[in-house]
């Protein structure tokens, strides 16, 4: 039954960012902005509502005396992982990604050094209401930057999509209203799951939540692809990544404070940082992720999970 339920509530989370990402993008479409802008922001921050309201929930249970620090830490980290290697290694399989390299330089930085800065907050096993804050502040400058950017390099508005400024603003509203509703049901049901089987929470958040919450990167991804938006589809997944690094695990610290998983500090971190630097080395020095560099990103990801689900039931 625990088990039905974690399905249920990821289905929500797909569901409900879904709605709020086909209102999101439509509303931008209003403005006019680049592709590549609209997936590092619009696009990445609508599918990740799931990280985000999976991190408030459990930053609340954190509040009345619960243990839901590796939901929060687990999840976010599991679900950069999987759009790095997962979405994008899928992706790559059946189009050629590829970026400038002064966006490349950039957001690789950006990418590389929010990693570093959390791994520095999570060294004495903990991430304090503070640093939460300072995570938060980080991103919303990053924004800020991003906004610069926009202005400076601002498209004409190419169309009208068909829906009206209210039908959107509709989506964005009902797609929310979901998406909180089964952050609940997800991280009661993860937490019952991991102790009816034994499994570690951190297995669980990981691999079954960070994949699971995925899935809107990989939809949104897939279908950019298939119409040879490869722009659109890089920028949601860096952009996403960037998020992940900082917003969930910043707000649910800022809110109760988080315990940081050793565990995850020597395996995942670290692992994240080379797969990462993988990436960006493909597309510096590779021109971008062909199929033969997307095998090499989805083994390394494969290879990941089997070793966690091997030492979960061990």
């Amino acid at each position: 039954m625990e088990l039905f339920a974690l399905l249920a509530g990821l289905a929500g989370l797909w569901l409900g960012t879904e709605l709020t990402i086909h209102g999101a993008v439509a509303v931008a479409e209003r403005l006019g902005v680049p592709e590549f802008i609209v997936g590092l922001t619009v696009l990445s921050i609508g599918s990740d509502l799931p990280e985000l309201a999976i991190a408030v929930d459990a930053a609340i249970w954190n509040l009345r005396a619960g243990e839901a620090s590796d939901i929060v830490v687990g999840s976010a980290l599991g679900s950069c992982l999987g759009q790095i290697g997962f979405v994008l290694g899928i992706t790559g399989l059946i189009g050629f990604l590829k970026l400038p390299k002064k966006d490349v330089y950039q957001q690789g930085s950006m990418l590389l050094g929010s990693l570093v800065l959390l791994g520095v907050f999570g060294l004495d096993g903990q991430v304090t209401r503070v640093e939460g804050v300072v995570l938060v502040a980080l991103y919303v400058s990053y924004l800020f930057l991003i906004y610069l950017n926009v202005i400076s390099l601002r498209n004409s508005n190419n169309g009208v999509p068909d829906s009206s400024l209210a039908v959107s603003l509709g989506y964005l509203v009902i797609g929310l209203v979901i998406v909180v509703g089964s952050a609940e049901l997800t991280v009661s049901s993860a937490v019952s799951v991991a102790t009816t089987f034994n499994v570690e929470q951190s297995f669980v958040a990981i691999v079954i939540i960070g994949l699971g919450s995925s899935l809107p990167e990989l939809s949104i991804s897939l279908g950019a692809m298939l119409k040879r938006r490869a722009t659109l589809s890089v920028g949601n997944l860096i952009g996403s990544n960037v998020f992940d690094t900082l917003v969930p695990i910043g707000v649910a610290a800022a809110i109760a404070g988080l315990e940081f998983n050793a565990g995850m500090w020597r395996q995942e971190v670290p692992f994240l940082f080379v797969l990462t630097s993988v990436v960006l080395f493909f597309f510096i020095r590779k021109i971008g992720i062909q199929r033969f560099e997307a095998i090499i990103i989805l083994s390394m990801y494969v290879a990941y999970v089997a070793t966690k689900f091997l030492g979960a039931f061990q």
